[in-house]
């Protein structure tokens, strides 16, 4: 039994006092569940959806603080984390982590099956990725598969098999991931170097806005393709001009690099998950206006 004094730091484990992460994978979940529903998804699954969301997301955390309680020490962001820090112990992380992963489990008992198939990948994804940045500098690669995997799982989860929009929606929000999670790791490089971790933010040096922008790119093209597929009315396109201007001032945001101006660019981006969802709302609503 967790005592109440020692409350505030499993909810800083799981990050619940900093939702942004929740945001961010919320975001195109909901995206992909209104296309696979046709604009109209079953609310049941909508909510599944969104508690899935928070417990997975929350798992990741606790998985990844536990992969990296010897390195977070070492990173100015990181050192007062609770594993970090020894004010929770490693196996009480991994108990609160097969917690939430049993809890994620049982919303799978309203879904259909196959559902319960493609769960693994996710879960597969987010074991894996706390340990990709000791082998690899694109552990943000991972990430956006992991981030993008709910996209054909609610697709599945309304009865369809993943399509080709399907996946093209999930091409492009990996590299969207990858783009702000790299703004992320920029904040993080010279700690990251130090302690001899591996990020794209590494890999990329000093073209890592360049390679940003790339990225932010193919994802607003991905969503123009799906907006001509879908032959969405103007307040999709509307959005996505929104979103390029958002874009913008994250470029501009972080021309000097600073670490804490670069975290506040990779917390912008829950606006343009905002904006897309909007947008993507009111062009429902505008087709069924529509004689």
């Amino acid at each position: 039994m967790i005592s109440r004094d020692r409350l505030p730091d499993f909810i800083a484990l799981m990050r619940l006092d900093r939702p942004i992460g929740i945001w961010l994978l919320l975001w195109p979940t909901l995206i992909a569940l209104w296309i696979a529903g046709d604009g109209h998804p079953e609310p049941l699954i909508v909510a599944i959806f969104v508690a899935g969301v928070v417990l997975m997301r929350s798992a990741g955390c606790v998985i990844n603080d536990y992969a990296d309680r010897h390195i977070d020490g070492q990173v100015w962001r990181t050192a007062d984390r609770p594993l970090a820090s020894g004010r929770i112990l490693g196996s009480e992380a991994l108990m609160l982590f097969a917690a939430l992963i049993a809890l994620s489990a049982t919303l799978l008992f309203w879904l259909p099956i196959q559902v319960f198939y493609w769960s693994f990948g996710a879960l597969g994804l987010a074991v894996l990725y706390p340990f990709m940045k000791r082998v690899t500098y694109l552990p943000q690669v991972v990430l956006g598969a992991a981030f993008s995997w709910a996209i054909p799982m609610a697709f599945v989860a309304q009865g369809r098999t993943p399509d080709d929009l399907c996946w093209l929606l999930y091409a492009g929000n990996l590299a969207w991931t990858v783009a702000y999670d790299t703004q992320y790791a920029m904040a993080d490089r010279e700690d990251d170097l130090k302690a001899g971790v591996k990020s794209t933010a590494i890999l990329f040096g000093d073209l890592d806005r360049v390679v940003i922008a790339g990225l932010q790119l193919i994802w607003l093209t991905a969503l123009a393709f799906v907006g001509h597929q879908m032959q969405w009315p103007w307040p999709w396109w509307a959005g996505l001009t929104g979103v390029l201007v958002l874009f913008i001032w994250q470029w501009q945001h972080t021309a000097s690099r600073d670490k804490h101006l670069c975290l506040a660019a990779f917390k912008h981006n829950h606006w343009v998950g905002l904006v897309l969802f909007v947008a993507l709302l009111m062009a429902w609503l505008q087709m069924l206006a529509l004689p």
